[in-house]
């Protein structure tokens, strides 16, 4: 029985020592917390005790609460002016007319005498009496000219300008001459033979 107590008291004394030596341990770790909790707290201010620089910068409107001011339109940009096209060249002076040109054609204006002597109201025979009135007074040429009176063309009108009548290219134009002599010698001898009767007596019709 003394053993088993001693045995038991040894136990029970194990158990105290190595308990005292756990609270030990826990008290020290406990003493080192609290240490270093309080160093903690006098080196570095606490989150709630300093605000961060976040929190105490005055806060800044975001995009969507403050309209931001709408950037000025830059000016259009101006072409440069188009060099005023150049005038155009005016177009060449129409070269003059020229001038037209008497032709001297005996046949030719016989031909075209006999071929409206019936619009006159005369035959075929007036056309002798006509060829030898003409042939004395220009032989039926267009530019036949009398130097002393200015008696002009096939049938010498005096003056020349009163062809004009008959056309404007009186200077010129056999059939207009042939024209105008005809129309003459019908309203002053009625026919081609009076006329040339006429002239035989006074030299002139």
């Amino acid at each position: 029985m003394a053993v088993v107590a001693g045995v038991v008291a040894v136990f029970l004394g194990a158990g105290a020592a190595t308990q005292a030596a756990g609270q030990a341990i826990n008290a020290q770790d406990m003493s080192r917390t609290s240490e270093s909790r309080t160093v903690d707290h006098s080196a570095t201010p606490s989150a709630t005790a300093t605000p961060s620089a976040s929190a105490s910068a005055s806060p800044k409107p975001s995009a969507a609460s403050t309209p931001s001011q709408a950037a000025a339109p830059a000016p259009a940009a101006i072409a440069p002016q188009a060099a005023a096209p150049a005038a155009p060249a005016a177009p060449p002076a129409p070269a003059a007319p020229a001038a037209p040109v008497a032709v001297d054609d005996p046949s030719g204006a016989q031909a075209y005498a006999a071929s409206i002597l019936p619009s006159y109201g005369w035959g075929q025979g007036e056309m002798s009496a006509l060829i030898t009135l003409w042939n004395k007074e220009s032989d039926w040429r267009t530019t036949a000219t009398n130097a002393s009176s200015g008696a002009y063309g096939i049938g010498q009108s005096l003056p020349a300008e009163k062809m004009a009548s008959e056309g404007a290219d009186w200077q010129t134009n056999y059939q207009t001459q042939i024209r105008w002599g005809l129309n003459y010698i019908k309203e002053r001898y009625g026919s081609p033979s009076a006329a040339w009767s006429f002239h035989l007596a006074h030299n002139w019709y």
